[in-house]
């Protein structure tokens, strides 16, 4: 009987502080041994490549449900699909609450979709839009006993949104039970009063979507939100920073030894405000929220990244199409920006723009690359067995070539999604093959995984995001 089930043989394995050329054998889906040479399996040879953890894309919508009926294009079959193509083994994914309802419907539907489709390995963020007394009270005890540990909220959007008493209830709960938040910040208001008067001046094409929230909108909510945490002692991550004015309240707050870490997304390192300037409507195509900033926001981003104020860089992949009934031209190609859903996808990109626009772009290492893509974000959701090479952890590689240059079509990126905001960009860096606990499940390109093996991953307790235990007058009021 071989010792191993698979040996990937003599890549440079990297991880998120090393990088040396090493042998790695696998056992029972798990890394059984890492060493200058092993024998004793089948091998799959990695010479000339490196060897890193598979990606963890802790922010992304897949199969999102829609208040109404139906959900999201990009189901956990086609979501999985382009995830395995770009690199990625796991995601933390959204089960979402409807206005008037409760939260544990919904997310025993999403375990039902994923259960049925899901090729990669999945835990869930739990989006709260209405924290009433049963909900916070009741239900989020048994959601977390299920193994749900983190917590969305948004500070824009209807019917999303939350006030800021809300906002604190959740906080509340979350310090109670151990939980996580993470937060969309914006502010509601100053949005919808800057959208009226931009549409009241007939300003309605797509690039007036960046007018409607500029960096000081994103700015004051990132304030607000990490303030409130404080004043609960409820740990938090901010979602998606756009550029250097949140990135500033982040850095900040972190001096103050608050615990809040910052994440952003390729979009943010590619895009700029001048694409949604585009001809016609194809401007809608690279809107999301918050909106891209401009070339002095990219360089600030690189900056928050290299002083690690920024320590995730996810996809925030939305599940929109350009085309169809619910995608961005659903209203016509005279939609006002208001009328046009926002959100761009990126699952099977993330990598590939990471590895080219840092890596080869000189920004940061290969070992950043990894704590960036999969190392962190395993740590700071709970993902203990995910996004590192050690002996015991889940056998999740990416075969990667750092050197081979690749044109980026929609096609490439096996999703729901019909089109790229990337379409036509170059990169360089590409995964060659996928490995999620020990099966070769992507090679050159070709998906072998069966629809169903991703696991959920259930989050327990951990230590990362337990409060400081620093209160205002040491009285805990989230208590009551």
């Amino acid at each position: 009987m071989p010792e191993f089930d698979l040996i990937v043989r003599g890549g440079t394995v990297v991880t998120a502080s090393d990088q040396f050329l090493a042998d790695i054998g696998i056992r029972a889906g798990r890394i059984a041994a890492i060493a200058d040479r092993l024998e004793g399996g089948p091998e799959i040879d990695a010479t000339g490549l490196f060897v890193m953890p598979g990606g963890v894309d802790s922010h992304c919508h897949i199969e999102q449900l829609q208040d109404g009926g139906g959900a999201d294009e990009e189901t956990f079959l086609t979501g999985s699909t382009a995830a395995l193509a770009g690199g990625t083994t796991s995601v933390v994914t959204f089960s979402t609450q409807f206005k008037g309802g409760g939260v544990l419907a919904p997310l025993a539907e999403y375990r039902r979709r994923a259960a049925a489709g899901a090729m990669v390995d999945y835990a869930f963020h739990q989006i709260i839009t209405d924290a009433t007394e049963a909900v916070i009270r009741t239900e989020l005890p048994e959601l977390v006993a299920s193994g749900v540990r983190s917590l969305k909220v948004f500070l824009t959007y209807d019917p999303l949104r939350l006030d800021d008493r809300e906002y604190l209830e959740v906080l509340s709960a979350a310090r109670r039970l151990g939980c996580l938040v993470t937060v969309h910040c914006e502010n509601y208001d100053a949005i919808a009063w800057r959208s009226k008067a931009l549409l009241a001046d007939g300003r309605t094409a797509a690039k007036y979507h960046a007018w409607s929230r500029p960096e000081v909108v994103e700015r004051e909510a990132t304030h607000r939100a990490i303030a409130l945490a404080e004043l609960v002692d409820t740990p938090i991550e901010v979602f998606h920073v756009s550029g250097s004015q949140a990135a500033e309240e982040i850095a900040r707050a972190q001096r103050r030894g608050v615990k809040v870490w910052g994440e952003t997304c390729p979009q943010y390192l590619v895009l700029t405000a001048e694409d949604m300037d585009r001809p016609g409507f194809e401007g809608a195509k690279f809107m999301c929220s918050p909106a891209p900033r401009d070339a002095a926001g990219t360089a600030a981003l690189w900056e928050a990244i290299r002083l690690r104020t920024l320590e995730v860089i996810s996809s925030d992949h939305s599940g929109w199409c350009y085309d169809g009934a619910r995608g961005k031209r659903a209203g016509g190609d005279d939609a006002p920006f208001t009328k046009i859903p926002n959100g761009v996808p990126g699952l099977a990109a993330r990598l590939p723009l990471l590895w080219s626009e840092g890596v080869a772009g000189g920004h940061i290492t290969p070992s950043d690359f990894v704590r960036l893509t999969a190392t962190q974000p395993a740590w700071l959701f709970g993902l203990q067995a995910k996004g590192r090479i050690a002996p015991g952890a889940d056998a999740d590689l990416v075969l990667w070539d750092p050197a081979k240059k690749v044109t980026i079509t929609n096609a490439l990126m096996q999703q729901a999604i019909d089109y790229t905001p990337y379409e036509g960009k170059e990169v360089t860096g590409w995964p060659v093959a996928t490995i999620l606990r020990g099966q070769v499940v992507m090679k050159d390109g070709v998906v072998q995984a069966k629809p169903g093996s991703g696991r959920y991953i259930p989050v327990p307790a951990y230590d990362a995001i337990r409060p400081r235990g620093v209160l205002p007058d040491g009285f805990d009021a989230a208590a009551f």
